[in-house]
Protein backbone atom coordinates (compact mmCIF):
# COMPACT_ATOMS: atom_id res chain seq x y z
CA UNK A 1 0.00 0.00 0.00
CA UNK A 2 2.77 2.43 0.93
CA UNK A 3 4.69 1.85 -2.33
CA UNK A 4 1.48 2.49 -4.27
CA UNK A 5 1.03 5.85 -2.52
CA UNK A 6 4.64 6.77 -3.20
CA UNK A 7 4.30 5.77 -6.86
CA UNK A 8 1.13 7.91 -7.27
CA UNK A 9 2.85 10.83 -5.51
CA UNK A 10 5.93 10.60 -7.77
CA UNK A 11 3.76 10.28 -10.87
CA UNK A 12 1.94 13.44 -9.81
CA UNK A 13 5.22 15.31 -9.41
CA UNK A 14 6.37 14.22 -12.88
CA UNK A 15 3.06 15.27 -14.45
CA UNK A 16 3.17 18.69 -12.76
CA UNK A 17 6.78 19.16 -13.90
CA UNK A 18 5.91 18.28 -17.49
CA UNK A 19 2.95 20.67 -17.50
CA UNK A 20 5.11 23.48 -16.13
CA UNK A 21 7.84 22.80 -18.68
CA UNK A 22 5.32 22.81 -21.53
CA UNK A 23 3.57 26.01 -20.45
CA UNK A 24 6.90 27.73 -19.81
CA UNK A 25 8.04 26.86 -23.32
CA UNK A 26 4.70 27.96 -24.71
CA UNK A 27 5.00 31.32 -22.96
CA UNK A 28 8.48 31.80 -24.41
CA UNK A 29 7.17 30.92 -27.88
CA UNK A 30 4.35 33.43 -27.45
CA UNK A 31 6.81 36.11 -26.31
CA UNK A 32 9.00 35.48 -29.36
CA UNK A 33 6.01 35.62 -31.67
CA UNK A 34 4.77 38.84 -30.06
CA UNK A 35 8.23 40.38 -30.34
CA UNK A 36 8.49 39.33 -34.00
CA UNK A 37 5.05 40.72 -34.80
CA UNK A 38 5.82 44.06 -33.15
CA UNK A 39 9.37 44.56 -34.48
CA UNK A 40 9.64 42.53 -37.69
CA UNK A 41 6.18 41.89 -39.14
CA UNK A 42 5.60 45.44 -40.43
CA UNK A 43 8.19 44.68 -43.15
CA UNK A 44 8.60 40.89 -43.08
CA UNK A 45 4.91 40.09 -42.51
CA UNK A 46 3.47 37.95 -39.72
CA UNK A 47 4.56 34.78 -41.52
CA UNK A 48 8.00 36.11 -42.52
CA UNK A 49 7.24 35.86 -46.25
CA UNK A 50 7.68 39.64 -46.80
CA UNK A 51 4.35 39.91 -48.61
CA UNK A 52 3.62 43.31 -47.07
CA UNK A 53 3.59 46.58 -49.02
CA UNK A 54 6.93 47.50 -47.41
CA UNK A 55 8.35 44.03 -47.99
CA UNK A 56 7.41 44.09 -51.64
CA UNK A 57 8.67 47.61 -52.27
CA UNK A 58 12.04 46.89 -50.58
CA UNK A 59 12.26 43.41 -52.16
CA UNK A 60 12.78 41.81 -48.75
CA UNK A 61 13.62 38.12 -48.73
CA UNK A 62 11.29 35.47 -47.35
CA UNK A 63 12.71 34.56 -43.92
CA UNK A 64 11.82 30.91 -44.50
CA UNK A 65 13.73 30.77 -47.79
CA UNK A 66 16.77 28.52 -48.15
CA UNK A 67 18.88 31.66 -48.70
CA UNK A 68 18.01 33.01 -45.25
CA UNK A 69 17.81 29.64 -43.48
CA UNK A 70 21.27 28.62 -44.73
CA UNK A 71 22.85 31.45 -42.76
CA UNK A 72 24.29 30.58 -39.35
CA UNK A 73 22.75 31.83 -36.11
CA UNK A 74 25.73 34.20 -35.58
CA UNK A 75 25.20 35.63 -39.08
CA UNK A 76 21.49 36.21 -38.47
CA UNK A 77 22.25 37.65 -35.04
CA UNK A 78 24.68 40.12 -36.58
CA UNK A 79 22.13 41.18 -39.20
CA UNK A 80 19.45 41.78 -36.57
CA UNK A 81 21.93 43.53 -34.26
CA UNK A 82 23.74 45.74 -36.76
CA UNK A 83 21.26 45.88 -39.61
CA UNK A 84 22.04 45.22 -43.24
CA UNK A 85 21.24 47.18 -46.39
CA UNK A 86 17.79 48.67 -45.75
CA UNK A 87 17.16 46.70 -42.57
CA UNK A 88 17.65 48.83 -39.47
CA UNK A 89 19.87 47.80 -36.57
CA UNK A 90 18.08 46.58 -33.46
CA UNK A 91 21.06 46.92 -31.11
CA UNK A 92 19.86 49.05 -28.19
CA UNK A 93 16.23 48.73 -29.28
CA UNK A 94 15.84 45.19 -27.98
CA UNK A 95 17.97 43.14 -25.61
CA UNK A 96 20.56 40.58 -26.70
CA UNK A 97 18.26 37.87 -25.33
CA UNK A 98 15.42 39.17 -27.47
CA UNK A 99 17.66 39.10 -30.56
CA UNK A 100 18.46 35.46 -29.77
CA UNK A 101 14.71 34.80 -29.48
CA UNK A 102 14.09 36.49 -32.83
CA UNK A 103 16.74 34.34 -34.53
CA UNK A 104 15.13 31.23 -33.02
CA UNK A 105 11.74 32.43 -34.25
CA UNK A 106 13.15 32.93 -37.77
CA UNK A 107 14.33 29.30 -37.61
CA UNK A 108 10.79 28.24 -36.73
CA UNK A 109 9.48 30.16 -39.76
CA UNK A 110 11.88 28.15 -41.88
CA UNK A 111 10.34 24.91 -40.61
CA UNK A 112 6.87 26.13 -41.63
CA UNK A 113 7.87 26.70 -45.27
Amino acid sequence: MRTKVIRVFLTGIVVVGLVQAYTGSSRADNASETLFKSKCAPCHGPDGKAQTPMGKSLKIRDLGSPDVQSQSDPQLTEIVTKGKNKMPAFDGKVSKEQITELVAYVRELGKKN
